[in-house]
C-alpha cells in the first residue's frame, strides 16, 4: 500500500476523530460548570456526592469508562450495544471531562475575592447578574490555560475509541499498520495529531489574546 493511500484511508477516519473532538467539547463544557456549581454547593449532601462523582471519574482510566457506557447496558440490563458507536463514545468522553473541567472552573470561581461579591451587591447586581458579568469573565480568563491544556489533551484522548472499535483515525491507522506490518501508519497518524494540537493551540492562544484586557 502507497502512502498515498494509506493517508487517504486514515483521512476518511479524521472526521470521526474531529465528531468525537467537538460532541464532547460541545456537552462537557455546559456540564463540567454545572457540575463544579454542584460541587460548590451549600447543601452538604448534594456537594458530597458531586465530589464522590468527580473523584471516581478522574480516579479511573477513560478507557474503562468508555467500556462500561459501550457494554455495560449490554451485560447489566440485556440491552443490545449501540451500533452506532459514535453515541456512547461521545457519552463516556462528555461526562469523564466534564469532571475535570469542572474542577478547573471551582478553582477559578473561588480564586476571585469575595469583595467583587460585595461590590457588585452594593451596586444592586443580582447574583446572577453579578456572576455572569463580572465573575465569568475574570474566571474564564483565569482558567484557559487549564481549559487549553486539557482540549490538547483530549485531541489525543480520542485515539482510546479505538478499545470500542470505533472507526476513527487512529483505529484505522492500527487496522493497516497490522495488515501492511508497517510502523508508517502510526507516523502519519503523530502528524496529524500534531497538526490537530497546533491548529487548537493557535486558535486558544487568540483567545488568551482577546482577554488580555483583564490584566
Amino acid at each position: 500500500m502507497s502512502l498515498m493511500t494509506m493517508i487517504i484511508k486514515m483521512s476518511e477516519g479524521l472526521g470521526k476523530t474531529c465528531a468525537i473532538f467537538f460532541l464532547t467539547l460541545v456537552f462537557s463544557l455546559p456540564l463540567g460548570m454545572i457540575v463544579a456549581l454542584l460541587r460548590m454547593s451549600r447543601l452538604k449532601i448534594v456537594s458530597a456526592i458531586t465530589r464522590f462523582f468527580i473523584t471516581v471519574l478522574r480516579g479511573t482510566p477513560l478507557m474503562l469508562q468508555l467500556l462500561a457506557v459501550t457494554y455495560g447496558p449490554h451485560y447489566l440490563f440485556g440491552a443490545d450495544v449501540s451500533r452506532n458507536k459514535l453515541i456512547p463514545v461521545v457519552i463516556a468522553f462528555s461526562i469523564n471531562y466534564a469532571a475535570y473541567f469542572a474542577e478547573i472552573y471551582r478553582g477559578g470561581i473561588e480564586s476571585i475575592s469575595a469583595g467583587q461579591y460585595e461590590a457588585a451587591s452594593v451596586l444592586g447586581y443580582s447574583r446572577l447578574q453579578t456572576f455572569m458579568r463580572i465573575i465569568l469573565p475574570q474566571v474564564v480568563k483565569r482558567i484557559l490555560p487549564s481549559v487549553t491544556n486539557e482540549i490538547v489533551t483530549l485531541v489525543k484522548d480520542t485515539a482510546i475509541a479505538f478499545s470500542v472499535s470505533y472507526q476513527e483515525m487512529f483505529t484505522i491507522g492500527k487496522q493497516i499498520a497490522n495488515s501492511q506490518t508497517s510502523f508508517t501508519p502510526f507516523v502519519i497518524a503523530g502528524v496529524f495529531y500534531y497538526v490537530f494540537n497546533f491548529v487548537v493551540d493557535r486558535i486558544m492562544g487568540r483567545f488568551e489574546k482577546a482577554l488580555s484586557y483583564y490584566d
